[in-house]
């Protein structure tokens, strides 16, 4: 099968007007890439669901199993499948990039926890998809593997299940819960930090839990473990001070972004942000999502950190994400575009087109990027980016639509767009040197679309 045959049959198999009957002859098609798009595709119809489970290629039905796209009622189906065991591929589940994944039906995870291979059920235990109901019901089960993946859900369990997770008879279960209570107090952190030893929990523990004064003091001497002890909420504020002045200018960056200083003890510290420096979310700031007074004081806050952080909190209120939009720092502007349910238009655009990361190019899938006097603006740009964006108009001019579609830097995009004339598809498609992409076309109709796998048939 040559390049362009498969191209034009992938974009088929991507086009979201495709009939059953069109993609079940893409089924049937000897190119695995071609088969498992159509596995791979959303809201598919049950004929062609059908069709998949009981497809004579396996992996056509792993992949089948293995999409986020896919009903998990239907996924679950293969648990069935007489002739494999897809138990791993659902164990494992889809893991898509920012995109949560349906959970499977409960039997199912009843099913695969109880598989006779050891490997599924420990899967399955650590998949994200499994929901927090199911996990916490395995807090009493006589497994400690399972005791132990309920503490995942902690928050979930009834005091006394905690209590009783606390005191189980399983070290390693015994110690999974100690350390997944939020904030230890002084000597539960003081066990455990003795238990842990040298283990790569010791950060996160002295993050969060209450520190014996003494080992602190030691453990600043000694210069260990300084940016996790920097970040502690409990820390007393003379410790504070003493590491503000720290020779490490990630600890002095670490104190100064902590919730109990004020603007002008933040301001006396010598740290550095600059536009590279990547910055996880303060989870102090996080936690405040749904305190506006608190979100406010850290979007005015001359702190970058603190302003990125309130950037990423859904809950900001409107007049700071007005101000933050106008921000000084790339990064929050960013991150208000990416965790905001209603960012400003303009600010999408602007990032976009500013192509300074590569997260920015994926904004243009934001529903509130900007559509209207697209063509007007860039219609005639000599940026081929921006000549492509006034293709997303919906008041795009018909003869802009057929010159976007000669145009070599624009072709690809105009040929898929669903009022270009049915005409001009097929001329995209019947061409010496055909475009592919014409065949997701929305607007090709289904005659046509049958036309095409005739005549790739026979280059098969």
């Amino acid at each position: 099968m040559s390049d362009q045959v498969q191209s034009a049959l992938l974009a088929l198999a991507g086009n979201t007007a495709a009939p059953s009957s069109v993609l079940l002859r893409l089924l049937a098609v000897p190119d695995p890439r071609v088969r498992n798009a159509v596995a791979q595709r959303e809201n598919l119809p049950p004929q062609v669901v059908e069709a998949i489970l009981a497809h004579p290629e396996l992996e056509v039905r792993q992949i089948f199993g293995e999409s986020p796209n896919a009903d998990p009622t239907q996924r679950a189906r293969l648990l069935d499948d007489p002739s494999a065991d897809h138990s791993l591929v659902l164990a494992l589940g889809p893991q898509p990039y920012r995109k949560p994944v349906e959970p499977l039906p409960d039997w199912a995870y009843a099913r695969l926890l109880t598989h006779p291979r050891a490997i599924v059920r420990h899967e399955t235990l650590a998949s994200p998809t499994v929901p927090p109901h199911i996990l916490a019901a395995l807090a009493d089960h006589a497994d400690a593997a399972f005791r132990k993946a309920s503490c995942r859900v902690w928050d979930e369990l009834p005091h006394p299940v905690r209590e009783a997770l606390l005191h189980d008879d399983n070290a390693d279960v015994r110690q999974t819960a100690q350390l997944s209570v939020p904030f230890p107090d002084e000597q539960l952190t003081t066990q455990l930090l003795a238990d842990l030893a040298d283990s790569w929990r010791i950060p996160d523990l002295l993050t969060r839990g209450q520190l014996n004064r003494k080992l602190v003091e030691s453990l600043i001497s000694e210069g260990k473990h300084l940016r996790a002890i920097a970040a502690n909420p409990h820390l007393p504020p003379d410790l504070v001070e003493q590491m503000a002045t720290s020779s490490d200018p990630y600890v002095r960056l670490i104190v100064s972004a902590r919730s109990d200083l004020t603007e002008e003890q933040r301001a006396a510290i010598d740290y550095t942000v600059d536009a590279q420096t990547h910055l996880s979310t303060l989870e102090w700031v996080l936690n405040a999502n749904e305190e506006p007074d608190i979100l406010r004081r850290c979007a005015t806050s001359a702190h970058p950190w603190l302003r990125r952080s309130a950037a990423a909190c859904p809950g900001l209120p409107q007049d700071t994400v007005e101000l933050l939009a106008r921000d000084e720092d790339f990064a929050v502007r960013l991150l208000l575009c990416e965790s905001q349910p209603t960012p400003p238009p303009e600010l999408l655009l602007d990032l976009y087109l500013g192509r300074q990361h590569r997260a920015a190019q994926m904004l243009i899938t934001h529903p509130r990027f900007p559509t209207q006097g697209l063509a007007a603006r860039f219609g005639n740009s000599p940026d081929p980016v921006r000549r492509r964006l006034a293709l997303r108009d919906p008041a795009l001019d018909p003869l802009l639509l057929d010159r976007l579609s000669r145009d070599l830097e624009t072709q690809e995009q105009a040929a898929q767009h669903p009022h270009l004339p049915v005409v001009r598809i097929k001329e995209l498609l019947a061409n010496p040197a055909p475009v592919p992409a014409a065949a997701r076309n929305p607007s090709l109709p289904p005659s046509a679309m049958h036309e095409l796998l005739d005549r790739t048939n026979t280059q098969l």
